[in-house]
């Protein structure tokens, strides 16, 4: 498969999805990059849009294996990663959580503290979990989508900025439009059995690790490694028109994200070089969780999405 054949993969991809998901094209193409950069994605969005079916979606079309984890305040890490166990029977055996598979839903990741929440760091970076002082590497690919519920503050936990910066995405799932949603009536899964959809596999596991693969050897020139870099410091400057909003600007990790999910976007653009529409294309959904806004920024409802629409107005596109 060359290169070209890309985005009639994705098309394939997108149609099959479409089966059980109406609308969602963004999101599910950030999904996509995401998996094909082998990063994690934070989607944020209202209950009942979907979020958990989308990616029960996805894992099913991708031919991967997939585990939810429902967060809750009494959730342990080892209910994440796994225990040693004892039984006279077995004797001392390793008990492995559901964060052993290829695609994991981190259900509502808010809901519970920073001690459990943090579980799943060593998981995202390393792709490996330790148990009783023994590492396990986790399969391959391993993707992991965590959600959380935007309206409600009673109950939940921000999530620390060290593991939010570990998401190579911030995807914001909206609401469907009318056309859609009357279409949604009658193609849910509480009328209909997820089998019904009967969806097929138009990936394997072997296959998303060649295309992960050949992301990485998407050239991109020094002129679009200097755009990259321009659009990050700028949200550091301090002569930014908004700079007065922001609090930390993004990290050396936002750029490396950016490098990236620009060359996935080639990619699934059927191209083996990065343009600077690429770059634009990823910008958003790569900053919009790495931006610190203050509480100046809050009162005044001015969001990152807002702060990084002047951002790429103000940098010159090579």
């Amino acid at each position: 498969m060359s290169n070209k054949d890309v985005p009639i993969l994705i098309e394939k991809i997108e149609k099959e999805i479409g089966k059980i998901i109406v609308g969602q094209k963004e999101v599910i193409d950030g999904i996509l990059n995401a998996v094909f950069c082998g990063g994690h994605v934070l989607v944020e969005g209202v209950p009942g849009i979907a979020k958990t079916l989308l990616i029960k979606a996805m894992a099913s079309v991708m031919g991967c294996k997939m585990k939810r984890i429902q967060f809750t305040v009494d959730l342990l890490p080892t209910d994440i990663t796994g225990i040693l166990s004892y039984t006279p029977e077995k004797r001392f055996e390793i008990i492995k959580g559901p964060i052993f598979a290829n695609f994991i839903i981190a259900d509502e990741i808010n809901r519970s503290p920073p001690k459990t929440q943090s579980a799943l760091l060593e998981a995202m970076q390393e792709k490996g979990v330790t148990i009783s002082r023994k590492t396990y590497k986790l399969p391959e690919p391993f993707f992991v989508m965590a959600n959380e519920n935007p309206i409600e503050v009673s109950g939940v936990y921000s999530l620390p900025e060290a593991q939010v910066d570990r998401f190579l995405f911030k995807l914001l799932m909206n609401y469907p439009k009318k056309d859609e949603e009357i279409k949604i009536l009658t193609q849910n899964v509480t009328i209909n059995n997820f089998e019904d959809f009967k969806l097929n596999n138009i990936l394997t596991p072997q296959k998303i690790l060649q295309l992960q693969k050949r992301v990485k050897e998407v050239y991109s020139s020094n002129e679009i490694k200097d755009y990259i870099v321009k659009i990050v410091e700028e949200t550091r400057s301090k002569n930014f028109d908004y700079a007065k909003y922001i609090s930390y600007g993004a990290s050396p990790r936002a750029s490396i994200s950016m490098f990236i999910a620009s060359k996935a976007e080639a990619l699934m653009k059927g191209r083996n070089y990065v343009v600077p529409a690429d770059v634009k294309a990823i910008t958003y959904p790569v900053l919009r969780h790495r931006i610190i806004l203050n509480y100046e920024a809050e009162a005044e409802k001015i969001s990152t999405d807002k702060i990084i629409e002047h951002v790429l107005s103000k940098v010159k596109v090579p």
